[in-house]
């Protein structure tokens, strides 16, 4: 996927704020391999959908969902739609 150069900006800005176990790995694949989520309208999670959610650092259960925390995921979601 070709990122404009204002949203590449802010994708590398929140990068450099963070730190990732998998080492930007959805970033150096070109999020191609993006687990599945919903946005469901808050500003700081999204609900992941992924089958294997429970493996990933930024996900955490809420009663019967699991939501995702990475704020890098959260603005391809909200800003790119990805």
């Amino acid at each position: 996927m070709q990122i404009e150069m204002g949203p590449k900006k802010q994708i590398e800005e929140i990068m450099r704020g963070m730190k990732c176990s998998k080492d930007f790995e959805c970033y150096k694949l070109g999020f191609t391999n993006l687990g599945r989520i919903r946005d469901i309208g808050m500003e700081t999670f999204v609900e992941c959908l992924a089958e294997n959610g429970q493996a990933c650092e930024f996900s955490f259960p809420f009663g019967d969902r699991r939501f995702c925390k990475c704020r890098l995921r959260i603005y391809l979601a909200k800003k790119l739609k990805k």
